[in-house]
């Protein structure tokens, strides 16, 4: 299969359709595939998203459908993630041939470019620097914003950065996950056992003679809200955890989260 040569940031990506066919399915199975494991991919390192102007400046070059308001472009690493989701023979078949026949081939000679072509360059070399530099000042403002945020309130704060972080990666499929991942930190910080302080509070309310609906209905975070020196650990690891999942504040309506 011939692919036409498309590049981007100085280097070679794929559309969504060519990343298809090459690997024997359709657009929707790997736009699918993307939006149910996003939480896998980093922009810049497995894919490029073009949208307005850099998005017009590819179209100058590239020809594209007119309906398209965003544009996937999917790099080498971005390719094996969606060779990993499929799991075909086809699929990794395909992507070692992309390997080594499209993304690490190197032109030698390569042709030289017109004025025009190279105004399209740079000036799509421009929107894409700028870009970059207001998300890096975006995600500056976004990391003082989370480390800035006081203590009041604390169980509605982590309970709502929590829920952020799940609708951040794709839904409630990872609302265990990062629950367990925020506890299995606070451990490991504040040298705790949380399981064994949850039973031990449940034997106890069991011996004052509490119902079994009132005790099952105490959990970890209870056992957290105990002791003054958890409680801070656990703020910590939340806001830790806010920056790892890069969560914006200001799209999750958190900006002003007072508890965490």
């Amino acid at each position: 299969m011939k692919l036409s040569i498309i590049k981007q940031n100085g280097q070679r990506v794929l559309t969504t359709a060519q990343l298809a066919e090459s690997y024997g399915t359709d657009s929707k199975v790997v736009s699918k595939n993307f939006t149910n494991n996003k939480g896998r991919y980093v922009e810049g390192k497995h894919f490029l998203r073009l949208e307005g102007d850099e998005l017009r400046a590819f179209r100058k070059i590239y020809e594209l459908p007119s309906n398209i308001n965003g544009l996937y472009l999917w790099t080498e690493k971005g390719a094996w993630l969606h060779a990993k989701s499929l799991n075909t023979d086809q699929a990794w078949d395909a992507y070692e041939m992309l390997v080594d026949e499209y993304y690490k081939v190197i032109e030698l000679s390569p042709k030289p470019m017109s004025p025009s072509e190279l105004a399209l360059l740079q000036a799509q070399n421009i929107v894409t620097l700028e870009k970059q530099m207001n998300e890096q000042g975006e995600k500056l403002d976004n990391i003082v914003s989370i480390l800035s945020l006081d203590n009041n309130d604390w169980r509605n704060s982590v309970n709502r950065i929590i829920n952020a972080i799940v609708m951040k990666l794709g839904g409630g499929q990872y609302y265990r996950e990062i629950r367990n991942e925020s506890y299995q930190l606070l451990e490991s910080r504040g040298a705790c056992n949380l399981d064994i302080r949850l039973e031990n509070r449940h034997s106890k309310m069991a011996l004052r003679g509490s119902s079994k609906t009132a005790i099952n209905k105490v959990t970890k975070l209870d056992v957290i809200a105990e002791d003054k020196k958890l409680i801070s650990v656990y703020i910590t690891v939340i806001k830790e955890l806010a920056v790892k999942y890069q969560l914006n504040l200001a799209k999750y309506h958190l900006t002003e989260t007072a508890g965490v």
